[in-house]
């Protein structure tokens, strides 16, 4: 849930202490005005006639004084049932479990940095969900549709019911301070309104979006989206190579989503020239160097020993988390 214009669930309680309060306050000017009590007497006499503990009136009462008490009860009844039913309902049926839940949740979406905001929880977000659990990557849903996201599948799953196209729904996500944003809506307009925002809010910030017509792909990328995914044409491309290369697509397929301490792909930044030989990643680390990206973003596969990796690239290596730290340290 978000800081929205929408109705708090303590509402009814706030409005029930209110009267509450000016029940009170009634009661012990009307006592001050027609009995002449001072101001802890008439308090006292308001409070237990409206508890009705049938203690001792202060002094005795006038015919007024009766007849406003009398008012005074009849219309503390209406009052009474309402505190008690709001009061009764916000604990029993779970109100107040959901305004803790989300109160947790909003720190929670409040202290990430380095996230990855998921717009939209189809099948495509918690595909995307499922991958970066995997990864021990910290991320947070925008979703609409309540009954997605209380499925009991995501008991812990951090997230805001809203429209991802609007601003203070990002902000609220943390765009300022994320690193990645997937915008994965099933409408192409809407992801283009979600792209369009979300880089008003964070120049910097890596923008991904599905799209479902190929027309909708320029238009995402002018809108400043780095890549645009098209499911249905992967979908298809991933089907015809399991007829012509199943192997190898099922061992692509698993490097892409397997990953944990044993096994991880990474890519690591060079601050300074390397030569690849000098470098020597399989003897001194036991991790497997399988490419490069250079300083014009274009990807270099295996390359040769002799390559001199300029500073502002990327190398990409395969190994195991120890191996991939123990290289990140010889990088550095």
């Amino acid at each position: 849930m978000i800081r929205r214009k929408q109705r708090s669930p303590l509402s009814k309680i706030y409005i029930a202490l209110v009267l509450v309060g000016l029940t009170l306050s009634f009661g012990t000017g009307g006592y001050m005005l027609i009995e002449q009590y001072n101001f802890v007497e008439a308090l006292y006499m308001t409070v237990i006639t409206l508890a009705t503990v049938g203690f001792q009136e202060v002094h005795p009462l006038s015919a007024s004084g009766r007849v406003f008490t009398t008012i005074l009860i009849l219309f503390n009844l209406g009052i009474f049932a309402f505190v008690i039913t709001q009061i009764s309902r916000y604990f029993l049926d779970g109100e107040f479990a959901r305004t803790y839940k989300i109160y947790k949740m909003r720190n929670a979406i409040d202290k990430l940095e380095n996230h990855t905001i998921i717009c939209g929880f189809g099948r495509n977000g918690q595909e995307a969900v499922r991958i970066l659990e995997r990864n021990r990557e910290p991320f947070v849903v925008i979703e609409q549709d309540e009954q997605i996201l209380e499925d009991k599948k995501y008991d812990d799953l951090l997230y805001i019911r809203a429209d991802a196209t609007r601003d203070e729904v990002l902000q609220e996500a943390g765009i300022e301070r994320a690193k990645a944003l997937i915008s994965a809506l099933p409408d192409d307009t809407l992801n283009v309104f979600v792209i369009l925002t979300a880089r008003s809010l964070n120049t910097q910030v890596t923008l991904i979006s599905r799209a479902s017509e190929n027309t909708s792909v320029r238009k995402l990328k002018n809108a400043g989206a780095d890549n645009v995914i098209m499911p249905d044409k992967i979908g298809g491309a991933h089907m015809a190579m399991l007829v012509t290369n199943p192997d190898i697509e099922e061992f692509v397929d698993m490097m892409a989503t397997h990953s944990g301490d044993d096994f991880q792909i990474s890519e690591l930044y060079i601050n300074s020239s390397v030569l690849l030989r000098e470098l020597n990643c399989w003897e001194r680390t036991g991790a497997t160097l399988l490419g490069y990206k250079d300083s014009n973003q274009e990807f270099q596969l295996n390359p040769s020993p002799d390559t001199t990796v300029e500073a502002g690239s990327s190398i990409i290596v395969m190994g195991s988390k120890h191996q991939i730290n123990q290289l990140k340290h010889a990088l550095q």
